[in-house]
């Protein structure tokens, strides 16, 4: 795997928990709105980390984390990941997976095996309005449907979120999204998108992280309105 980025200690990445963090680089989506586009795309200046000193750092602190959080970047990319994620579990934490859902089998695969604990899938529009979430022009939902079938299934703890865009989504996308993957869903979660540099500040220079994010995000897109929101979810 092409690890670029890595967080000490996070309270948010993997809820109730302390944990680190894992940002791979490598994408097979072109999310405009995106605020790890450096990292989709591997054209960060930031060398690769070895993943020796990633796990090194991780035993070292092995009885203050409760787990690792491994996210990018899209990690399912990555046939080596298991065996990653395996010396993270012989470590002795928890780990979460983030991803996509485009990989199905990978998904599936790490949970039979034992390696995840927690799964945290982007759901990015609606099925009709999914192309043009994702920056491509004609995509297949099978491989997306198919890993968010299976978390419902509640074989494993899992979230569904959604960033929304304005100028990416409609009001109407978030009924199609709660019939889709199902109303009552507990952990079905929206965030407000932001200009912010959360992403970024682990391998961009201070000085360039919020020029360059509100730079990329700003050219076409802009968050959604409190108002709006409060439409979307009274």
């Amino acid at each position: 795997m092409k690890i670029y980025g890595y967080t000490q200690l996070t309270l948010l990445d993997y809820p109730g928990k302390l944990a680190s963090t894992v940002f791979v680089g490598g994408c097979n989506y072109r999310c405009p709105y995106c605020h790890n586009a450096d990292l989709v795309t591997c054209s960060t200046n930031q060398p690769v980390i070895p993943e020796a000193s990633i796990l090194r750092h991780i035993l070292k602190r092995k009885n203050a984390l409760e787990g690792v959080c491994i996210t990018g970047g899209e990690p399912t990319i990555y046939k080596d990941l298991p065996q990653f994620i395996e010396k993270v579990k012989d470590i002795g934490l928890l780990v979460k997976l983030d991803t996509n859902g485009t990989n199905p089998a990978m998904v599936k695969y790490l949970h039979e095996l034992g390696l995840i604990d927690y799964v945290a899938m982007d759901i990015k529009s609606s099925p009709s309005g999914y192309a043009k979430a994702v920056g491509l022009g004609d995509i297949s939902m099978s491989e997306v449907f198919e890993t968010a079938e299976f978390l419902l299934r509640g074989t494993i703890d899992y979230e569904f979120r959604t960033t929304v865009v304005d100028g990416i989504h409609e009001a109407d996308d978030f009924e199609k999204i709660g019939k889709w993957i199902g109303s009552e869903t507990e952990r079905q979660a929206k965030e407000q998108s932001i200009a912010s540099d959360l992403g970024w500040k682990y391998y961009l220079p201070e000085a360039e992280q919020t020029k360059e994010v509100r730079a990329k995000l700003n050219e076409h897109i802009s968050e959604f309105s409190l108002e709006k929101l409060k439409v979307i979810d009274p």
